[in-house]
């Protein structure tokens, strides 16, 4: 059956220098009201132990522009401001449920600038835009079209570090069941050679896009830093180097976006690995790959639209030995080094250190979702202090493994379970997920 989702349409637009002046002014008022009053919450806490919510901030708000100092918050629309407080409490509830740090204050050189409007605030009639306190609609470039019948209930208008001008609108899209025909399970491991490796065999090319433009980003850097601070030869100079930025990033999430869009339809069931992509790019000299490859990016994709189309997104446990287990007798190899693309097992297979990896993947993926089991088993490993380079347990596990079907489990399908050991710490994932009285061999 078909879906509504909530979706965002996401264009340029050229605005008039009227629209642009106007457009600064809310996007500094904005600024101005979320640090105010991210302010007055912190020193309520700190001083006298309350906590102020979205209600009380909204009365400070009125206060303020009655005052002489703030009178010019009354000059734009009343809308993106009080949509700012709301954002702030966003933020807050995010930091009391433990989802997020502390909010922060926004920086007028560093913080995106942005303003949201509701439909009190805006006119959608016959293709054209026109916001609270504008006289004109917006010159917007509609490079696809809305979904028939749309009607944004949210505008928000955003200026990227290149001076380029975007106007999101959030419209109901309705996703036809027909549209996604896909019925397989993939695994799917992601790397740097090679972007992504399919339990299929096939292998995405890493465009490296940050790498073409390198020499192109690294002059217009050493341009900016031979400009005085503060001068308007380094404003443009600054420009120069965001535009570049700007073409990687564009480039990056054009193929994120294509490539996830195509497993989604293709596949019932997905599954990745958990990486810790911010302790990842720790290592000094991965680091500026690993940034360039968008792995959490990627991630994100394939989690928004797999809820989309109804696709069953599996996530296995980061410290899952996905590259040292043999797929073929289960072998589990005593090391493997990042250096090492291809390996022999015991057995006598020889694999690819990444396809190995995507078929172990899919494996785990698929006997964890059978089982009923939690997708990413809380160990103790998971929570020590250890180098993320390659997330895997650097001990073996002694033994040698089997395939054994759930005669005595509350599974359905044939599991892949280990041999224990004399240590509990060497024990396989999949061991470890043995009921009481499975057999062990």
């Amino acid at each position: 059956m078909s879906r509504t989702v909530k979706r965002a349409f996401k264009y340029r637009f050229y605005p008039s220098t009227e629209q642009a002046a106007e457009l600064a002014r809310t996007f500094g008022c904005v600024r101005l009201v979320y640090n105010m009053a991210l302010r007055a919450r912190t020193e309520a806490w700190t001083l006298r132990q309350e906590r102020a919510n979205y209600n009380a901030t909204s009365a400070l708000l009125t206060g303020w522009k009655k005052t002489e100092e703030l009178a010019f918050l009354n000059e734009v629309s009343c809308v993106p401001l009080q949509q700012a407080l709301r954002h702030l409490q966003t933020a807050f509830t995010n930091f009391w449920a433990k989802r997020a740090g502390y909010p922060s204050f926004k920086s007028r050189k560093r913080s995106r600038r942005s303003a949201e409007y509701t439909t009190s605030a805006f006119r959608f009639r016959d293709g054209q835009l026109r916001l609270a306190k504008m006289s004109a609609p917006l010159d917007i470039v509609w490079s696809r079209p809305l979904p028939a019948g749309a009607s944004p209930s949210t505008v928000t208008v955003s200026q990227d570090a290149a001076g380029r001008w975007f106007v999101s609108l959030l419209c109901e899209d309705v996703i036809e069941p027909g549209s996604a025909p896909g019925m397989g399970s993939v695994g799917i491991d992601a790397g740097l050679d090679s972007l992504l490796t399919l339990s299929t065999g096939e292998k995405i090319v890493n465009p490296r896009h940050e790498r073409v433009d390198r020499q192109r980003l690294a002059r217009a850097q050493r341009n900016l830093a031979r400009k005085e601070k503060g001068s308007a030869n380094r404003a443009k100079a600054r420009l120069k180097v965001a535009r570049v930025h700007a073409r990687i990033g564009d480039r990056r999430r054009d193929h994120l976006h294509k490539l996830s869009t195509r497993l989604v339809r293709e596949n019932q069931t997905l599954v990745i690995e958990d990486l810790t992509v911010r302790n990842m790019v720790q290592n000094r000299s991965l680091a500026r790959a690993i940034s360039d490859a968008g792995w959490r990016q990627f991630r994100t994709m394939l989690e928004y639209k797999a809820d989309w189309y109804g696709r069953n997104l599996v996530v296995v446990d980061r410290w899952f030995p996905s590259s040292k287990l043999c797929s073929t007798c289960g072998a589990l190899a005593d090391r493997m080094p990042l250096n090492t693309r291809s390996w022999t097992c015991r057995c006598g297979t020889v694999h690819d250190r990444d396809l190995n990896a995507a078929r172990n993947i899919l494996a785990e993926g698929l006997s964890v979702a059978a089982c009923g089991a939690g997708v990413r088993p809380q160990r103790e490993s998971s929570r020590t202090g250890r180098s993320a380079v390659k997330q895997e347990t650097p001990g073996a596990t002694q033994g040698i493994p089997f395939l054994q079907r759930g005669e005595d489990v509350n599974c359905t399908m044939f599991t892949m379970t280990m041999a224990t050991s004399a240590s509990p710490r060497s024990a396989s994932s999949s061991e470890m997920r043995r009921p009481a009285g499975a057999p062990a061999r």
